[in-house]
C-alpha cells in the first residue's frame, strides 16, 4: 500500500494555489452561498485506513452523489426490473437535459441523469408516502456510513424545491409517457430532499467502501449488494457517472465516479479503496474542477485504475 497520508497531502498542497477556480452552482440558491475556497480529500482503504486533508470534515451538499445510493437501494426493492423504466447508456447531454425523452418515449438514458434519478425515486416511492421513502434512503445513507449524525440540509431541499423547474418539466414529461407511476409533486418532494443530503469527504468516503470491496462493508462483513451488481453499479459510475464529461473522466482517473453540482465527488478503486473529494467550483460539464484534478492526481500516484 502506497504512503497515502503523504500522497493526499502533497496534492492538497499542490492544488491549493488552484482554490477558487470554476464556478459555483448558483442556479440553486442555497449553493450559490458556498465558500469557493474550499478543498477536502478522504481515502478510505479496504483495510480499514483513513486518510484526509483540508477541509474533509466540513459537510456540503452531496447531490447528484446521492443517486448513486438510490440506485442501489432500488435495485434492492425491484432487482432488475427496475431496467424496464430507465436505460444503462451514456447520455452524451447535459445532466438536466430533456431533449432525449422525447426520442426515447419517456425512458431516460441511465439512472444518473436527472431524469433517471427522479425514475429511482419514483420506484423507492412505491407503497411509501414520501416521508418514509426519504426516510429509507437517509437510514441507507447512515447505514453504509456507518454514521448515524448524516442529515438532510432544510435550507438546500427547500432552495430546490423553489427553483427546480426543469426537474419539474422533466417528472412531467415523463408522467406523461407512463414512466412515472406517482403525482409529480410526491416523486419530486424525493429527489429533492435526497439531493440536499449533507455529508463530509470523511463521511463519504466510507459510504462508498462496499462497492470498492464487491458489495460487502469491510467494517463489518455485512453484504449490501451482491459482487455482481456492486461491479454493474461501478460500471454505471464510469459511463455516466460525470454526465458528457464522463468519458474525459474515464481517461484521464480511469476510476468509477460520481460527481454532484455540490462540488463533490465520489470515486472507487475497485478492491482498494473508496475516496471523495470536494471543491465547489464547477467546470462546464457541472463536475468538480479541483476535484477532478485531485483525483487524477492520486489515481497517477497510487496506481489505481480499472484499467491496469
Amino acid at each position: 500500500m502506497p504512503d497515502l497520508q503523504r500522497i493526499i497531502d502533497n496534492i492538497h498542497a499542490e492544488l491549493l494555489p488552484q482554490l477558487g477556480t470554476g464556478k459555483v452552482a448558483d442556479y440553486i440558491p442555497e449553493l450559490a452561498k458556498v465558500n469557493p475556497h474550499r478543498f477536502g480529500i478522504a481515502v478510505a482503504t479496504v483495510g480499514g485506513g483513513s486518510y484526509f486533508a483540508g477541509d474533509a470534515g466540513e459537510p456540503f451538499s452531496i447531490q447528484s452523489i446521492s443517486k448513486v445510493f438510490s440506485l442501489t437501494l432500488a435495485l434492492g426493492k425491484h432487482g432488475d426490473a427496475l431496467w424496464s423504466r430507465v436505460g444503462r447508456e451514456p447520455s452524451g447531454s447535459s445532466f438536466n437535459s430533456i431533449v432525449q425523452l422525447e426520442h426515447e418515449s419517456g425512458v431516460p438514458r441511465n439512472p444518473f441523469i436527472n431524469a433517471g434519478a427522479i425514475v429511482v425515486c419514483d420506484a423507492i416511492l412505491a407503497g411509501h408516502r414520501p416521508r418514509e421513502a426519504i426516510g429509507e434512503i437517509l437510514r441507507f445513507v447512515r447505514s453504509v456510513a456507518d454514521d448515524d449524525t448524516i442529515a438532510i440540509d432544510p435550507a438546500v431541499a427547500q432552495s430546490e424545491q423553489k427553483t427546480g423547474f426543469r426537474n419539474v418539466a422533466l417528472a412531467s414529461y415523463m408522467r406523461s409517457f407512463g414512466n412515472l407511476l406517482h403525482p409529480v409533486e410526491l416523486t419530486l418532494g424525493v429527489y429533492f430532499h435526497q439531493c440536499a443530503i449533507s455529508m463530509t469527504c470523511r463521511q463519504l468516503a466510507r459510504a462508498g467502501l462496499f462497492l470498492a470491496n464487491g458489495g460487502h462493508m469491510p467494517q463489518t462483513g455485512l453484504t449490501v449488494v451482491s459482487r455482481d451488481r456492486a461491479r454493474r453499479i461501478c460500471a454505471l459510475m464510469l459511463m455516466c457517472g460525470h454526465y458528457d464529461g464522463s468519458g474525459d473522466f474515464a481517461f484521464r482517473v480511469g476510476l468509477p465516479g460520481k460527481s454532484g453540482v455540490g462540488g463533490g465527488i465520489l470515486a472507487v478503486a475497485p478492491g482498494q479503496a473508496s475516496v471523495a473529494v470536494w471543491s465547489p467550483g464547477l467546470d462546464e460539464h457541472g463536475n468538480s474542477q479541483l476535484g477532478t484534478r485531485a483525483l487524477q492526481l492520486l489515481a497517477e500516484r497510487t496506481g489505481w485504475s480499472i484499467f491496469g
